[in-house]
């Protein structure tokens, strides 16, 4: 085959961009692969982001702005989910345009981890100019094991012809991972994404709770020594630890004792977890002080009262959070109204040097 120079280099470009990848996904690590359709900011009410943003004493900005969108749960046999994406999309676009320096999802990216939520999931996605955007793994992106061949909910075939590792495939080639756990660093400071490991049908005693590794938790430890007491350390879990001194299990996080250890040296480590899906209406349930800051998150597909009940279907929330040198600034958004949430605020001081 003959090739001018043109399409050599096309052709060449390409095979680079495929290893670049390691061959495994449609993400660069962290980076969208797809090619968005860039969004305006609004001029309207919703937008003018320099107005929303808190500033520094000499008039700069944070150092770093992260969105953190939780239990997103996208699903193509329901239209929900991929609409309450599509609201948070629209509005961390056009609201707030290149101040957002990163997207987090926390978790529970898929209803049932399939093949066509993921399908879905990207179709939403290309639509947008995004920044780079992380995720982890939560319960339900391990939830195809129990979806039979006709398509139903099947809990006496189960696994129905599948496996746990599927699903942590299927979850690395779309985020372009090659673990189920990663780290990023946007802006020059660290962001950890841990991933449970496993699910009932490798491990039927986890139930919904989410299990590490020895590996993971020895990668976990040397990232933290890299890392921690430097600058703030940003940790992303999925399901909520359970009280302090505990082990956790069902729905919550199960080597609970050893996580909380590895973080007990460092200062300035923010935790954030989702899986509860809780209303940031409900204040007082989203901060907890500890050796570090634990923050739940809310969801962005369906918010729950604190008796677990769909009493607003129409909200839908996520986190925002800004870094500046001296403090991290943290608010709970309604993306369907696209404002802040009253009382959803919190300032926390730090006491590492930022460098």
């Amino acid at each position: 085959m003959n090739l001018d120079r043109r399409n050599f280099l096309k052709r060449l470009f390409a095979i680079a961009a495929f290893l670049a990848v390691g061959g495994l996904g449609w993400f660069k690590l962290g980076r969208p692969a797809w090619s968005p359709v860039p969004v305006q900011p609004d001029s309207g009410p919703a937008g003018g982001v320099e107005a929303e943003q808190p500033r520094t004493a000499d008039g700069t900005g944070p150092l770093l702005s992260l969105f953190l969108l939780s239990d997103v749960h996208i699903n193509p046999d329901l239209g929900g989910p991929s609409e309450h994406l599509k609201q948070s999309l629209d509005d961390v676009t056009k609201s707030f345009g290149s101040a957002v320096n990163g997207i987090i999802f926390t978790g529970d990216l898929a209803d049932y981890g399939r093949e066509t939520d993921y399908n879905e999931l990207r179709s939403v996605l290309k639509r947008y100019k995004l920044p780079p955007i992380h995720a982890n793994m939560g319960n339900h992106d391990y939830y195809d094991i129990w979806m039979d061949q006709s398509g139903g909910f099947n809990r006496d075939t189960m696994p129905n012809g599948k496996t746990d590792s599927m699903c942590r495939e299927r979850f690395q080639r779309f985020m372009g991972y090659m673990k189920p756990y990663n780290e990023a660093v946007i802006n020059g400071y660290p962001v950890l994404l841990l991933s449970q490991e496993c699910y009932v049908q490798e491990k039927p005693s986890v139930g919904e709770g989410a299990w590490y590794s020895d590996e993971q938790l020895a990668w976990f430890k040397q990232k933290m020594a890299e890392y921690g007491g430097k600058k703030p350390v940003f940790v992303m879990i999925h399901q909520p630890l359970p009280p302090k001194g505990q082990d956790g299990g069902n729905h919550t996080l199960i080597r609970a004792k050893a996580f909380r250890e590895i973080l007990k040296p460092y200062p300035d480590v923010f935790v954030f977890s989702g899986h509860n899906h809780r209303d940031f209406i409900y204040t007082e349930d989203h901060y907890v002080k500890e050796t570090f800051h634990w923050f739940h998150n809310s969801s962005v597909s369906r918010v729950l009262n604190r008796k677990y009940q769909l009493e607003r279907p129409d909200s839908s929330q996520g986190l925002y959070v800004e870094v500046y040198a001296d403090r991290v600034h943290l608010r709970g958004r309604e993306f369907s109204t696209r404002e802040w949430i009253a009382g959803a605020e919190w300032t926390v001081p730090l006491t590492s040097a930022t460098l």
